[in-house]
């Protein structure tokens, strides 16, 4: 089996869609499939999590930047 590198979402759908298709031929049983599914699913909340985080310090940056520069914008 070759090494997948599931790093984004849409990483994480093409492996589900082959797992899926493996599973509908045949190849794979529905343990095997069960269990990547489930760590599947860990692994999306896991990219969502860190991409959230990645905008909020971008956000934070992009703030202090703008009070620096005494800039203020207002909510809404």
């Amino acid at each position: 089996m070759s090494r997948k590198r599931l790093q984004t979402l849409g990483d994480v759908r093409r492996y589900l869609a082959g797992l899926l298709n493996r599973y509908e031929a045949g190849e794979i049983d529905e343990t095997h499939l069960k269990a990547a599914a489930y760590v599947s699913n860990i692994l999306t909340s896991t990219i969502k999590d860190s991409d959230l985080e990645e905008r909020i310090q971008r956000l934070e940056q992009q703030s202090k930047i703008e009070g620096n520069n005494g800039r203020f914008r207002a909510a809404g």
